[in-house]
């Protein structure tokens, strides 16, 4: 049947007299059903300021949005923002402002990081990285106008025995609370000798001898004036001289035989630190000084070898050492009222290095790390996998080491092997689902027949874990900027195209 104008009847549009149809879906005809189809509109994001009004919108996103720009939801497509210290203070989305990121190499855990870093700068954070490897994130600090410090053989050092930013605020502040900052000083020197002693050695040290140590870095401290440091050697010489508040604390009475028994094992540690596989790195005065106002710093260790894994974990942890004595200084000159409020963001990368030092340094690592006072002061650890943890020696160190992941506020993945994501599910509560998600993120990438790079398909994504909460999966794109500071495979870059980047940038 055909209508006088030669339209359809059984096309709606036809009836209407249009010439051309809207899209329909649906089956026509007795039982069916049609409906029109409009395309969806293009969607915008915008901040609050651009889009004034639309504010409040009708309906939110069910991605965080507080804190750095990470990246998108890989679901909704959603922005997620995040980073331990806004969800600690502003969000209060978790309870103890700390990260910790897992990964296989080449999936961009350092990028996401260095995003943390450069967007929490721009709000007023220090930026701490303590120990960069590579280095990851040296041109960025300087970008940021920061401060970066050189250690290793040759070019830089730091005198573990020196209190640092510590013994000046407290020499600052003065009174009761002076003392009790110097005495957390002491506490921190002490614990950094004992974590030399243990790489050294390759054991712990015996409690007696942290007493030893205990007392003589006391005695150096009142002996040495006019604001010279106490060295290495300085501590060694007490050792060998045996003055009598040292030989009361190894119970010697008075036999000078009883006292050698006492001391030489940590004598022949202490020696060995400055003629041994350290070399000179910790024996003489910190050759440059963190500067409690620069905007961010950065301790370069990339100069030390791949190899030379014992002066590389001793460094790291001097440096972790050194960094978290600045902060807590900085605190308590804000608590007196000497100095303004600041905020830290500590990046400790590379964390598998001094775990693998020697049998007890996860101790000295927790000790460093809990020495800290909490407020104002949020970390990234980062390292491969939980196998990490499981190669060292005691079920003891193994426990602790894995409380590292336990106490983490947020624990972010990259891609890992299925077995590696089952062991942290044990740990942090992970489903079914969001297991095969990120081992599906391990794989390799496809042969490229035709020559191209490619990459792998999981390089920019994580999972983002908070407590019991389900899990956020973001993909990372980094910007040209971001690009060309960091740069983890400098190395590989063909001299031409380096000299390509040079002359464009």
């Amino acid at each position: 049947m055909t209508r006088k104008n030669g339209s359809d009847p059984k096309q709606p549009w036809a009836a209407a007299g249009n010439t051309q149809p809207h899209a329909v879906r649906g089956w026509s005809g007795r039982g069916g059903g049609q409906v029109g189809y409009l395309s969806p509109p293009t969607m915008w994001r915008a901040t609050t300021v651009q889009a004034c009004g639309l504010w409040p919108f009708a309906a939110g996103s069910g991605a965080p949005m507080t804190g750095v720009p990470l990246g998108q939801h890989l679901m909704t497509g959603a922005t997620v923002c995040g980073d331990p210290l806004t969800w600690f203070t502003r969000a209060r989305y978790i309870s103890n402002p700390s990260l910790f990121m897992l990964g296989m190499p080449g999936l961009g855990k350092s990028t996401l990081v260095n995003r943390m870093l450069i967007g929490l700068a721009a709000t007023g954070v220090v930026p701490l990285v303590l120990g960069d490897l590579k280095p990851d994130y040296a041109d960025t600090v300087r970008a940021l106008g920061g401060q970066v410090i050189s250690i290793g053989r040759g070019t830089g050092g730091i005198n573990v025995l020196d209190p640092g930013a510590m013994g000046q605020a407290a020499a600052r502040i003065g009174g009761e609370a002076g003392r009790a900052l110097l005495a957390e000083a002491h506490g921190r020197v002490l614990n950094m000798v004992a974590a030399l002693v243990t790489i050294v050695r390759g054991r712990p040290m015996d409690d007696h001898e942290q007493s030893v140590l205990s007392a003589a870095l006391h005695l150096l401290r009142e002996r040495t004036s006019g604001g010279r440091p106490v060295l290495l050697p300085d501590l060694v010489a007490v050792l060998a001289e045996g003055p009598d508040r040292v030989r009361a604390v190894t119970l010697d009475r008075g036999e000078t035989a009883r006292y050698r028994d006492a001391v030489d094992p940590l004598h022949r540690s202490l020696v060995g630190l400055l003629d041994g596989p350290l070399g000179s790195t910790f024996a003489s005065a910190t050759s440059t000084r963190i500067d409690p106002a620069a905007p961010a710093v950065c301790i370069d260790i990339s100069r030390i070898g791949e190899s030379d894994t014992q002066l590389t974990a001793a460094a790291m942890l001097a440096a972790w050492s050194d960094g978290l004595g600045t902060v807590a200084a900085s605190h308590a000159l804000a608590d007196a009222g000497l100095a303004p409020r600041r905020w830290y963001f500590t990046v400790l990368d590379e964390l598998w290095r001094p775990l693998r030092a020697a049998t007890g340094i996860v101790d000295r690592i927790d000790a460093l790390t809990r020495l800290n006072r909490s407020l104002g002061l949020a970390d990234a650890k980062i390292t491969h996998t939980l196998k990490d943890a499981e190669a060292l020696g005691s079920e003891a160190d193994k426990a602790k080491a894995r409380g590292f992941v336990e106490r983490a506020g947020m624990v972010v993945c990259a891609g890992l092997p299925r077995t590696e994501m089952e062991e942290l599910g044990r740990v942090v509560g992970l489903s079914e689902r969001e297991i095969s998600l990120v081992s599906s993120w391990s794989s390799p990438p496809g042969w490229a027949s035709a020559g191209d790079h490619e990459e792998p398909p999981g390089r920019g994504k994580f999972l983002i874990k908070v407590g019991g909460r389900p899990g956020i999966p973001i993909r990372v794109a980094i910007t040209d900027a971001e690009r060309h500071l960091h740069d983890t495979n400098t190395r590989w870059t063909p001299a031409r195209t380096a000299r390509h980047d040079e002359g464009t940038h």
